[in-house]
């Protein structure tokens, strides 16, 4: 298929596969075309399409390869493997943008009622209760 030119907004459209459990799966996200990620797409599919005529074998007095890895090998390369953490990670980006909350949870994080604002005002609490605890005791070592 043809590489994706980049439209009037700047942006071009990836698609990567991967397996994961013996599944196909598409990732397709949107990119500056002045991206780092965008140039070396496009480079990869125009070579992807420059080399694709080329193994074709023309000659008909060449012996072709035949059984199953042969087939094999000509529908594609090995697929990068996807971990369960990264497929993990693209569910819950999917599952945002799907329901929209992309916005509503950078607002909560930012919030007084973040994870990260809990876990700070949970450590100061601890080390303020530390430090009263520590001036007790060394006020009941002197005589």
């Amino acid at each position: 298929k043809p590489p994706e030119k980049p439209k009037e907004s700047g942006k071009v459209t990836i698609t990567k596969t991967f397996d994961f459990a013996g599944e196909e799966i598409k990732v397709t996200k949107e990119v500056d075309s002045n991206s780092k990620e965008a140039k070396s797409f496009l480079k990869q599919q125009e070579k992807l399409q420059s080399a694709a005529p080329a193994s074709l074998p023309t000659v008909s007095g060449v012996k072709r390869p035949s059984g199953m890895s042969s087939l094999l090998g000509k529908i594609g390369a090995k697929k990068q493997k996807m971990s369960t953490l990264e497929k993990s990670k693209l569910d819950w980006e999917n599952f945002k943008e799907e329901e929209g909350i992309v916005e509503e949870l950078a607002i909560h994080n930012r919030g007084k009622d973040g994870y990260i604002e809990r876990k700070a005002f949970l450590e100061r609490v601890d080390h303020r209760q530390f430090e009263i605890e520590r001036d007790i005791r060394l006020s009941r070592m002197k005589p």
